[in-house]
């Protein structure tokens, strides 16, 4: 049976990942304590006691974490914005061909794409391998964000009631 940890469980992504993960049976969660959440050596030893930790954190706090893994089997997969271009970190698009699916197969480390990169990758990656679009073309993409990705605090603003008038502006 698989172990998992969550760093950073009680926001967004971290709630949504162990929603995924709660009704399986093949897969062992592994919980901290609330009050131990922010404590370094609780978050240490679970994340070497783990198969695979997902980090659901700011991007400082994603480079602390990651930098307390110390078992070499322990897979990371940050899901911050730390360390999608960093050395040692595979991209975790798969679906950008089989050398990037073999790579994140093997990993140890696992950067997450971001919505919108991904759907700028997505797009253009087709392009720019069949020589359509050279490498280095200078191209710029505009794109627009809802509220979710402020998190908890601001998913809980905007969706109270009583919220400030100017929240429900366009």
């Amino acid at each position: 049976m698989k172990k998992i940890f969550i760093d950073g469980a009680e926001g967004t992504t971290g709630l949504k990942i162990f929603e995924r993960f709660s009704e399986r049976r093949d897969i062992e969660i592994l919980k901290i304590d609330s009050e131990l959440r922010k404590d370094v050596n609780e978050r240490k030893r679970l994340i070497n006691l783990s198969d695979v930790t997902f980090l659901c954190l700011p991007d400082a706090a994603a480079v602390e974490a990651a930098g307390l893994a110390e078992n070499p089997d322990t897979v990371i997969i940050d899901a911050s914005t730390a360390h999608r271009t960093a050395p040692g970190w595979d991209y975790g698009f798969a679906e950008l061909g089989a050398d990037f699916r073999e790579r994140i197969a093997k990993s140890r480390r696992i950067a997450v794409p971001g919505c919108h990169a991904s759907g700028f990758i997505a797009l253009v990656y087709p392009l720019v391998s069949a020589g359509i679009v050279k490498k280095d073309a200078q191209l710029c993409c505009f794109s627009l964000t809802g509220y979710s990705g402020g998190g908890k605090k601001m998913i809980a603003e905007y969706e109270g009631e009583g919220r400030d008038p100017e929240l429900d502006s366009p």
